[in-house]
């Protein structure tokens, strides 16, 4: 079966074609299109982005990530765990908020820091 999609990697955005059967790629420019067309059809990864709640901060809400990728089908468990958090300000940029998010490499940290009201 043969996927096409636009690479994502660099500004360019390639339009690339995969066949999911023999892991081939073709219309990328450069060697990280033939890894990103392999990569999104066998295990696809995305950075989470998001907020969470703060109690207490001169803003009700913090800015958030995943420090590394994480497989897409458990984006929304992990929203489910940002979901989760309550905060108490201050909160500081780069603050690992869930250490190892579902047993996951990643965890969430602020990208945004947060003063105390």
């Amino acid at each position: 079966m043969i996927r096409e999609m636009v690479c994502i990697n660099c500004p360019r955005g390639c339009q690339i074609k995969v066949d999911t059967e023999k892991l081939t790629v073709e219309g990328n420019f450069c060697p990280r299109g033939k890894a990103y067309g392999i990569a999104e059809v066998t295990h696809p990864v995305r950075t989470l982005t998001s907020t969470a709640k703060v109690n207490h901060g001169v803003i009700a809400r913090v800015s958030v990530k995943t420090d590394q990728p994480i497989p897409k089908e458990k984006m929304f468990d992990v929203m489910k765990e940002i979901n989760r958090l309550q905060l108490e300000a201050p909160v500081a940029l780069g603050q690992i908020l869930i250490p190892h998010v579902l047993g996951l490499e990643a965890n969430v940290i602020a990208t945004k820091e947060v003063k105390k009201a």
